[in-house]
C-alpha cells in the first residue's frame, strides 16, 4: 500500500474532522517542538511528557477554533504560535496548581536594577537550559514568559495572579541569578580547562 504524503493544510483539516491518522501525523510532527517549550517550564522529563500529552489533548479538542491567517503561506507558522501558547499555558496551569500561591517579597523594583546579561558563544543550548533549570520555579516561569514567550508584565501578572510589579521583580531577580550562574559556569569551565 502506498502512503499518500499529506500537506500540512490537509493534516490540519483532518484533525478538525477528527481523523485519527491525521492526529497521529500532527502529534509526530509537533511533539519535539512542544517538548522544547514545556522543558523550559519543568525540570524533569516525566512531567514534561505528561504536559505535552495534555497539550495535545487541548489542541485536538480546540483545533476547530484555530483561526487560520489570510495568507496560506503563514498557516504553519501561525499554527505553531497557537499551539505554543497552549503548551505554555498548560505548563503554567500545572505549576500554579502545584503551588498554593506565589510568594512575593515586599521589594521595590529600584532595589534590584535591571542589568544586561551577556551570553558568550561558548554556551550551548543545553548549557543555557541547565542554567534556567537552576532558577527557582517562579523566577524561571516569569523569565520564560517574558524573555522567551514574549508576554508583557501585565499579561504575566494576570496569568500568575500576582501584581505587575512582582512580575518585574521576579524578572530582574532571574536575570541577576542567571548572571551569577553564568559567571560561575565560566569560572568552572576555565578552571577545568585550565
Amino acid at each position: 500500500m502506498i502512503k499518500k504524503i499529506l500537506r500540512f493544510e490537509e493534516i490540519l483539516k483532518g484533525c478538525v474532522n477528527d481523523n485519527n491518522s491525521c492526529k497521529e501525523m500532527m502529534y509526530k510532527s509537533f511533539y519535539g517542538y512542544l517538548m522544547g517549550i514545556i522543558l523550559r517550564y519543568t525540570k524533569n522529563t516525566p512531567d514534561s511528557e505528561e504536559l505535552v500529552n495534555d497539550t495535545f489533548i487541548k489542541i485536538f479538542k480546540n483545533v476547530s477554533g484555530f483561526k487560520p491567517p489570510k495568507n496560506p503561506e503563514e498557516l504553519q507558522r501561525s499554527f505553531k504560535g497557537w499551539i505554543a501558547q497552549i503548551a505554555s499555558r498548560t505548563a503554567i496551569d500545572k505549576i500554579r496548581s502545584s503551588k498554593a500561591h506565589f510568594y512575593v517579597d515586599d521589594l521595590n523594583e529600584d532595589q534590584h536594577p535591571a542589568t544586561q546579561v551577556s551570553v558568550a558563544s561558548d554556551l550551548h543550548v543545553n548549557d543555557i537550559m541547565n542554567l534556567l533549570n537552576h532558577l527557582p520555579d517562579t523566577h524561571r516561569l516569569v523569565f520564560n514568559l517574558y524573555e522567551i514567550e514574549g508576554f508583557a508584565h501585565d499579561e504575566i501578572s494576570k496569568m500568575l495572579n500576582i501584581p505587575e510589579s512582582s512580575s518585574r521583580v521576579y524578572l530582574t531577580r532571574s536575570k541577576n541569578k542567571l548572571r551569577v550562574l553564568y559567571t560561575n559556569t565560566l569560572v568552572g569551565s576555565y578552571k577545568k580547562n585550565g
